[in-house]
């Protein structure tokens, strides 16, 4: 079994707080993993510390880019920018596009380019070629979200749930190889919410890339899955396959609250 991101013992505290107690949960490579529990079990904590925005206490975290256990490589305590580098990139539970620019621009500057370097910029015929083909790999990922006839948008102008698309195709313009998604139906209506979920299981089919699912609304999301982790109170206090945690008295009490 091949692993992208494993955790060992990780804490987090917070003053006598214990966010994340001693957390150990590997995600599978090419897979849908989801995280659920209650509101304060520890699931955004977990994530923030995985990608530097919170440095642990204690444990340690193993991310594995290129499917190769020799090249697995501890980025426990490393700022953000290098986490998101390494191909471990983010999203949040409110998107973060520019605004102001179209949906198209919005992957054209995640993906980069010659042409950004001021030493380079007014030597044209050097990078005009690699603008053509940033621009023709923008729409190859706009058509995997489902965002290509917005393109021309201005992404102020886009629903809730197309933001959270755009948020998933910039991530994959960085060529990230593990994306975490902090509640990608956030806000959207169910039937769109069905889609979001259809084109993020698209992506794990086609491309090499694994997505960690942070979600409440797990009687859409859940179906999707692949693996499942539950915390509550900073602990894992079950994990399987959906099937398995639907059916979990533990899962039931703590989190659907015994209903």
């Amino acid at each position: 079994m091949s692993y992208v991101l494993e955790t060992v013992n990780l804490v987090k505290k917070f003053g006598g707080l214990v966010a994340v107690n001693s957390v150990n949960i590997k995600i599978r490579r090419n897979n849908i993993t989801m995280l659920i529990g209650p509101n304060g079990a520890g699931k955004t904590t977990f994530v923030n510390v995985c990608t530097g925005v919170l440095k642990p206490d204690s444990g340690r975290v193993y991310f594995n880019p290129v499917n190769d256990e020799r090249r697995k490589i501890e980025i426990t305590g490393w700022p953000p920018h290098r986490v998101y580098s390494s191909g471990f990139v983010r999203t949040f539970q409110i998107p973060q596009p520019f605004l102001a620019l179209t949906v198209l621009e919005n992957v054209l500057v995640a993906l980069g380019g010659k042409g950004e370097n001021p030493l380079i910029a007014p030597l044209r015929w050097l990078w005009i070629r690699d603008e053509e083909d940033r621009v023709v790999r923008a729409f190859e990922i706009l058509r995997k979200v489902g965002l290509e006839e917005y393109w021309d948008r201005e992404a102020y102008k886009l629903g809730a749930g197309q933001l959270k698309m755009l948020e998933v195709a910039r991530a994959l313009a960085t060529g990230a190889k593990l994306v975490a998604l902090d509640e990608p139906i956030g806000g959207t209506d169910p039937a769109y919410a069905h889609e979001i979920f259809k084109h993020i299981r698209d992506l794990v089919k086609y491309i090499d890339v694994t997505f960690l699912v942070i979600e409440h609304r797990i009687d859409i999301a859940l179906p999707f899955a692949d693996y499942v982790y539950v915390m509550d109170r900073g602990s894992v206090i079950s994990e399987g396959t959906p099937n398995e945690i639907a059916n979990d008295p533990k899962v039931i009490e703590v989190y659907l609250g015994g209903q």
